[in-house]
């Protein structure tokens, strides 16, 4: 590695800690001032209202890390502009694009661990917090993923459950009602009732049941059994298994598996297929955003332009931002395809960076 380059990164890394302590900061003053009269109506507890505080930590700093990111690099591009660094450095024969080289490292380094960091780190913060704010806050009960009252489920084939009580402990069920309707017809052919039913030998056995079978909606036969399975019953535990996470607390495996069960048991998922693509594409603006600290390099100490480009690099970065959650919101409301609501910030602001690049060049 070269000495500018290692003069590079090291300038850039000392100002990137100096931004992300200032931003932590602010912001949770700002939370906490927000927050705090609610907080301490229902708990006095100083030490676990500080723990909830410092557990938004790790969510404001994925939040805004595109913000220091670009920060960080548009005052380090400043900084060697102010003192004709920037210009000395052209000068030797080094171009912009391989002054900024060690950024545009650091930018896909950086974005691999918030991507690590969001998708290992967060998700356990985040549940976590949830659980002080709801029990040790709040004091409620938390909600036993395994454990559910009053299920009801759409399955394949136009099957209906409705299931009195799932331990999923024990994989058992109580108080079964299973209907499947014809779709052409939206008749009844069939309706399953038990009493409880047990996962055996990878399906499930209900013991109890009355079998009801129906033709052209008249009821044709009726089947008592002590035990029986049916074949074309495909629900498994996990499908009955609410995760009491939300989208943002699971991590990108956990968030892809409950949309596979929610596909299964006919729920919609557009909005968690959202949010899966932005694990991936979120963590990646933190490279396309440094795009826009380039220009600034080229840019003398005593230009009337510096303190614009400046400028336009802080609001390019927070409409990059406003673009994202629009983006996201037209995918919730299922106007754009999931995969369009977290990509197409990227690819716009993308283009645009490396035009500013190219441009800087000239």
């Amino acid at each position: 590695m070269k000495i500018l380059d290692r003069y590079i990164i090291s300038q850039y890394i000392k100002t990137f800690l100096a931004i992300s302590i200032s931003l932590a900061f602010v912001f949770i003053v700002i939370d906490v001032f927000d927050r705090i009269p609610r907080l301490l109506r229902t708990t006095s507890d100083f030490i676990v209202i500080a723990k909830y505080f410092l557990l938004r930590i790790p969510y404001l700093f994925v939040l805004t890390s595109p913000v220091t990111v670009l920060l960080s690099g548009l005052f380090l591009m400043n900084t060697l502009s102010k003192y004709n660094e920037s210009i000395a450095i052209r000068a030797s024969g080094i171009s912009i694009l391989r002054l900024v080289t060690p950024l545009f490292i650091i930018g896909l380094l950086y974005s691999g661990f918030i991507m690590f960091f969001g998708d290992y780190v967060l998700p356990k913060t985040e549940d976590y917090r949830e659980y002080v704010f709801r029990v040790q806050i709040r004091g409620q009960e938390r909600e036993d993923e395994k454990m559910r009252s009053n299920i009801q489920y759409r399955g394949k084939d136009y099957t209906l459950y409705n299931i009195g009580f799932f331990d999923g402990f024990r994989n058992t069920l109580r108080l079964i009602d299973v209907t499947t309707v014809d779709p052409h017809t939206n008749q009844i052919t069939r309706k399953l009732t038990a009493t409880n039913a047990e996962w055996e030998d990878e399906k499930w056995v209900f013991y109890n049941g009355v079998i009801r079978t129906f033709e052209q909606g008249m009821l044709a036969k009726t089947d008592y059994h002590n035990a029986v399975s049916l074949d074309d019953i495909d629900v498994t535990p996990e499908d009955f298994i609410k995760s009491a996470k939300s989208p943002f607390s699971m991590n990108y495996m956990e968030l892809k598996e409950y949309i596979a069960r929610l596909n299964r048991v006919g729920e919609k998922f557009n909005n968690e297929l959202v949010d899966l693509h932005l694990k991936i594409s979120f963590p990646l603006a933190n490279f396309i955003i440094l795009l826009f600290c380039v220009p600034l390099a080229s840019v003398s100490m005593r230009s009337r332009y510096r303190g614009v480009i400046f400028i336009a690099g802080v609001i390019i970065c927070f409409l990059y931002l406003t673009v994202l959650r629009v983006c996201q919101s037209l995918g919730y409301n299922e106007a754009i395809s999931p995969l369009m609501a977290a990509w197409l910030p990227n690819v716009i602001f993308g283009v645009i960076g490396a035009i500013f690049v190219l441009r800087a060049e000239v």
